[in-house]
Parts: structure tokens; C-alpha cells; sequence
């Protein structure tokens, strides 16, 4: 009888441990996320699921997923950092002065048949400030056309994101990581 106990507080023992295993993961390390919609297209499409990486610091055009005013989390691409000066003129992306090529606007540009991708504007005119706040962020979806994003709810936390998300587990068809 004492064996039956022994083996059966094993067994206990080691549903325990991988249950607090997957919550610190769950909740501390990685999350799994549903795309929402079509404001990151054509890099991510509505329904594409993804890893959220809760380690690390947003770099300049990482994927970051946050919470929005809204009550609703956002996935959008980082484009300016704290200090940075972000400028759109003629369809191209300035910060602090140099222009950036978006490679993964490219698709994008060229299957649009007229009209810029994103309209002129300079950070001054959103958020009446010059420069990104300190710890906070300038965010853009792909989608430039039809994404709400900075333009629209203004800068964004650093406390407010989740993480980053580099790596589309579903569909099957689509498993890759994103640039």
C-alpha cells in the first residue's frame, strides 16, 4: 500500500510542477495571440496566430502587441522610440532626419494602383510635441490606409505593451517569423 502512495504522490507531484511550469510561461514568458483584423496586412492577416514575447525591450520596427484605450489589445509595428522625430513626406518615413526604407511596405505599394500609402504629417502635428515622450512609443500598422494606430490614439505607453511577436504558428500554411 505504501508503494501505491508513494507512486501515486509522485504523479501528483509532477502534474504540479508542470502546471506551475505553464502558468509562468502563460503569464511571465510567451502568450499566445489572435490577429484581429486588417491593420497590419499585407505582413499579418485577421486570423493569423502568433507568439507573444513578454521578454524584452521594443526596438524600432519590432510587432508589438498592447493594450488600447480602448480596453482591446492592439498588434502594430514600432516605428518611433522616446526622442526620436518622426516625419512622413512623399510617402517616405523620416526619423530624426534620415530617411527609412520600409521593405515591408513594398508588396503592399506596389499592389496599390494610385495615391500615396501614408498621408504627410510630422509627430508635432499628432501629439503637439516634437519628439516621442519618454517611455512611450510611436506606433504604425502596415496597413497604413486603414489602421487606427498613433496617428489616431496618440503615443503609446511602454508600460501598456505586452511584448513582441516575431513568429506566426497558424495557419500550418503560414508558420514562419516575421521580418
Amino acid at each position: 500500500m505504501s508503494k501505491q502512495k508513494n507512486e501515486l504522490w509522485e504523479w501528483t507531484k509532477a502534474l504540479l510542477i508542470a502546471v506551475a511550469l505553464a502558468v509562468i510561461i502563460r503569464y511571465f514568458l510567451f502568450a499566445p495571440i489572435v490577429v484581429d483584423g486588417s491593420s497590419m496586412m499585407p505582413t499579418l492577416h485577421n486570423g493569423d496566430r502568433m507568439i507573444v514575447n513578454k521578454l524584452g525591450k521594443p526596438q524600432r520596427f519590432d510587432i508589438v502587441v498592447f493594450h488600447a484605450p480602448e480596453k482591446k489589445d492592439y498588434i502594430k509595428r514600432v516605428i518611433g522610440l522616446p526622442g526620436d522625430k518622426i516625419e512622413y513626406k512623399n510617402d517616405v518615413l523620416y526619423i530624426n532626419g534620415k530617411a527609412y526604407k520600409e521593405a515591408y511596405l513594398d508588396q503592399y505599394k506596389k499592389e496599390l494602383a494610385e495615391g500615396p500609402l501614408t498621408e504627410d504629417f510630422t509627430l508635432k502635428d499628432i501629439i503637439g510635441r516634437d519628439t516621442v515622450p519618454k517611455d512611450e512609443l510611436f506606433v504604425m500598422g502596415d496597413n497604413r490606409r486603414f489602421s487606427k494606430d498613433s496617428r489616431h490614439i496618440g503615443t503609446v505607453p511602454i508600460k501598456k505593451v505586452i511584448g513582441d511577436t516575431k513568429l506566426i504558428y497558424w495557419p500550418i500554411t503560414d508558420i514562419r517569423f516575421v521580418k
